[in-house]
């Protein structure tokens, strides 16, 4: 069992670390900037960084439904890669919204079609698993005939 979700896990670490790192990075900032929590509005640069990690946070747990469906469902070696870079292009989200609000763009972009693509490999394996497990029709092995 747990050779089939190793890589899987694996990500979901590398994901909270991701996130633990964005909360820092806003800690820091309320200190740079001198906004004490509850506040959440200060000078661009303290905004621009709070958003990011907020976004982050927001799409956080629709990443990782997708990525245990997709790799249960579909293929846990295609949804931990696809899941490394989400991760990736999440990071250079924070590190470009931090720079700059347009500099997050490109980024987003990338993070979203890799959620499309996770949404897909989700619908085509647990579609597949009903029609096998529940109409007895092996899709794979009419293709592959």
């Amino acid at each position: 069992m747990l050779d089939q979700i190793h890589l899987l896990a694996a990500v979901t670490v590398l994901g909270v670390l991701e996130q633990a790192y964005f909360f820092l990075q806003v800690i820091y900032a309320r200190r740079a900037f001198g906004i004490s929590p509850p506040k959440i509005s200060g000078p661009p640069e303290f905004e621009r960084i709070f958003r990011a990690q907020v976004n982050s946070s927001e799409y956080f747990p629709i990443f990782l439904a997708l990525l245990w469906q997709a790799g249960l469902f579909f293929h846990q070696g295609l949804a931990a890669a696809l899941g490394l870079v989400y991760l990736y292009a999440r990071y250079r989200y924070f590190v470009g919204y931090k720079a700059s609000s347009s500099e997050r763009l490109a980024p987003i972009y990338l993070g979203t079609g890799v959620l499309w693509i996770l949404v897909a490999a989700s619908v085509l394996g647990i579609l597949h698993f009903f029609l096998s497990h529940y109409m007895g029709l092996n899709i794979l092995h009419l293709l592959k005939a």
